[in-house]
């Protein structure tokens, strides 16, 4: 889910719908029960249900018999399989005190080695990896399906580790504390039964939790409502409450930053997407006001303290800063900030009162802040013009801060930086990819050229391909870019298999990257692949997203509409040679593509899906993306009904032949969502298939082979109607 992961990563004709939205068809009306009516298909909401299982695995199976036998599916499989296990990635690393950590799956570790190295040996083709955790074996030894959900580890000694493991990759896990120096789990150390929530270090002997706790303790939204600080050897009943937040809330967390020096703690509510509080936590020994995290300030031992700025700012600490992100204008201390820029304040003078902030980023028509990476001296920004990278460093001094270009960053692609340690050097990490260029890995000094360390294999052959950017026209005239992959040599006679992918949600953009599976799934065989950066996204920042909320979601979908239009108009492609694929939002979204632009496509693949937007919010964490969608609950579903594809289907209208895939294991989006959908269309007897991953969370797949077996089961069904 966007923001907690990442993501996210639903009529009756209405007098009031927002101006603009698109009209039903006229058999839509008949096809949807009204408010509170029987659902004949909500039995499939039983995820585990043995008669609901049995329905999904005939589905399986029929979809597996149409596109999985031919010795063309098995091949492809077998390739993209061998793309996911390759031993030649990049080993993406973490420094964690002298070492580098790094999480490894391929054939031979289905579920993944937790390994570390030596910078030293790192720098090497083929470096030496000591192996801390090996997954399948700790499967193989417990009878368990574990997935890796990370590892907390505390400074400054790193010797202790909270480990987070999930059954088959679901949201909800479990936490264990492991000793790093002897590679072996703690024996009656700090245990979180399985939930959603999380554990984090406030020092050896203490951790906050927050979790189920019990009956109430959980948000509509299925995560923690209360968070509580926890002694060792102390039982977990006994764990003392910091915050209660309120049901309707959506996630209350806690955490300590233990950068040197800055010690403080933190308290986060989350009151819904958008729109959360930070609490600044005086630590034990703060009544004098010297204690370690006393922000220079005297006060009760525990005390919270409300950072105050807009709810709806990304608020982050670093040492002795406080940084914004505003999604919101904001007016303070006799200044207007815009939406979308970046203000900087030293933390101890904002909590003293002070209201002086330094604007380190203000966006443009073009511009936005993709993101920002701290190093020991400097803040390093990620800024996207036109949803392509450019980097530049920010260095604060006694006179303000200055700006300078970032030495030897690519001129091509997408950029990513990261810090390498924050708290002791002025390294990061810098990829930079694209459709066509597989992703290098470099490590830069600020002020330095980078020195490549890696570089993916190729793992396809884009030699007869071109990577270009175009712009659709929205039908209120807003300009739409989309990333366009085809052959050099292609014929503009509208003929060209064409995928076109989208997202337009929780202001995620969507740039370029390198994809062995698209590449040889799709581009090796002569196909056309297609990115749109609708409104709902983040390629323009905030006012992109907030362009396409609630009673303006139509507007994400006709921007996906004018770019699938563009392609046909520039001969590209044609309808029945344009499929289209999304998951999560973007399974809303080609959800509702199928079903009011079903005269634009081929084929359509919607992927763990929102689609029943009536019903969203009571199944699972869709009570927490009511800030993107709206209340189905009260006056919001006159607009709400109007982009719920389980709703708008009907019986006697055309729609391209279509598949739904989900996994039974996703806990973020219910899969009864594809399940109903699925139901209700195959019993009008429509073009209809579907593939439910028994296991996977919300990502699909919970290894390689099933993530293989989905990738080539989706390619397959797109090529075979595409191509004819």
């Amino acid at each position: 889910m966007p923001k907690l992961s990442n993501a996210c990563h639903a009529l009756g004709i209405a007098a009031g719908l927002a101006a603009g939205a698109i009209a039903l068809d006229a058999n839509a009306e008949d096809a949807m029960p009204a408010t509170g009516a029987t659902d004949p298909y909500q039995w499939l909401e039983d995820v585990t249900g043995q008669k609901q299982l049995d329905w999904v695995r005939v589905q399986n199976a029929k979809a597996e018999g149409e596109l999985a036998k031919t010795a063309e599916f098995k091949q492809l499989e077998a390739d993209i399989r061998a793309i996911l296990d390759s031993d030649a990635k990049i080993p993406a690393v973490e420094k964690i005190g002298a070492y580098y950590y790094n999480f490894w799956k391929d054939k031979q570790h289905e579920r993944g080695l937790w390994r570390r190295t030596t910078l030293a040996e790192y720098r090497k083709a083929k470096p030496q990896w000591e192996t801390v955790i090996d997954l399948d074996a700790l499967n193989s030894a417990e009878k368990e399906n574990w997935v890796w959900h990370g590892a907390d580890c505390l400074k400054p000694a790193y010797e202790r580790c909270l480990i987070a493991l999930s059954r088959g990759g679901a949201d909800a896990d479990v936490t264990r504390e492991f000793d790093l120096t002897t590679k072996s789990w703690i024996k009656d150390g700090f245990f979180r039964p399985e939930a959603k929530g999380g554990l984090g270090w406030i020092d050896r002997d203490s951790v906050y939790v927050y979790t189920d706790f019990g009956a109430g303790s959980m948000t509509e939204s299925g995560y923690p409502r209360i968070v509580k600080e926890w002694q060792r050897g102390t039982p977990i009943e006994s764990a003392k409450v910091v915050y209660e937040g309120k049901v309707d809330d959506m996630y209350i967390a806690a955490s300590r930053d233990h950068s040197p020096g800055y010690e403080r703690d933190f308290v986060s509510r989350t009151i819904a997407f958008y729109n959360d509080e930070l609490y600044l936590r005086e630590a034990h020994g703060c009544a004098s006001g010297t204690g370690a995290g006393c922000a220079g300030a005297p006060g009760k031992d525990g005390a919270l303290t409300k950072i105050d700025v807009p709810n709806s700012a990304n608020k982050s600490v670093h040492n002795a800063w406080l940084t914004l992100e505003l999604r919101e204008p904001w007016a303070v201390a006799g200044k207007t900030y815009a939406a979308g820029s970046l203000l900087a304040a030293r933390f101890d003078d904002f909590m003293a009162g002070k209201r002086e902030f330094d604007v380190l980023f203000t966006p443009s028509e073009t511009t936005s802040l993709a993101s920002f990476s701290w190093t020991k001296n400097h803040l390093v920004l990620n800024v996207l013009d036109d949803v392509k990278n450019k980097l530049s460093v920010l260095t604060p001094g006694a006179e303000g801060w200055k700006t300078s270009a970032f030495v030897g960053a690519p001129t091509f692609g997408t950029l990513g930086v990261g810090a390498v340690d924050a708290d002791e050097s002025d390294a990061v990490w810098l990829t930079a990819t694209d459709y066509l260029t597989p992703t290098t890995l470099a490590l830069a000094d600020i002020g330095k050229a980078p020195e490549v360390l890696k570089t993916m294999p190729t793992f396809f052959d884009a030699s007869k391909h071109v990577i270009e950017q175009h712009f659709a026209t929205s039908k209120d005239g807003t300009k739409v870019p989309y990333f366009l992959v085809r052959p050099k040599d292609l014929k503009l006679d509208g003929k060209a298999p064409t995928l076109l992918y989208g997202y337009g949600g929780f202001e995620i953009s969507l740039t370029p990257g390198y994809s062995g599976g698209v590449g040889k799934g799709w581009l090796e065989k002569g196909g056309v692949y297609a990115v749109a950066n609708i409104r709902g996204g983040g390629e323009y920042g905030p006012r992109w997203h907030q362009a396409a909320l609630k009673a303006n979601r139509h507007k994400a979908y006709e921007d996906f509409a004018a770019v699938a239009q563009d392609l046909v108009a520039r001969k590209i492609t044609s309808s029945q040679h344009l499929g289209i694929q999304g998951g999560s939002n973007g399974g809303l979204l080609t959800g509702n593509m199928l079903t009011q632009y079903p005269e634009l496509f081929g084929a359509v693949v919607v992927q763990v899906p929102l689609l029943d937007m009536q019903r969203y919010h009571k199944l699972l964490a869709g009570a927490s993306w009511m800030a993107e969608y709206g209340d189905p609950d009260t006056d919001d579903w006159k607009f709400i009904q109007t982009f719920s594809p389980y709703h708008l289907v009907g019986a006697n209208k055309d729609y391209p032949p279509t598949l739904f895939m989900t996994s039974t294991r996703d806990d973020r989006v219910h899969p009864g969502h594809a399940r109903k959908m699925m139901a209700k269309m195959l019993e009008m007897g429509h073009d209809v298939r579907y593939y439910e991953n028994i296991e996977g969370g919300h990502g699909g797949a919970a290894n390689n082979a099933q993530a293989a077996h989905m990738n080539a089961l989706a390619y397959t069904f797109l090529w075979d109607q595409l191509s004819k």
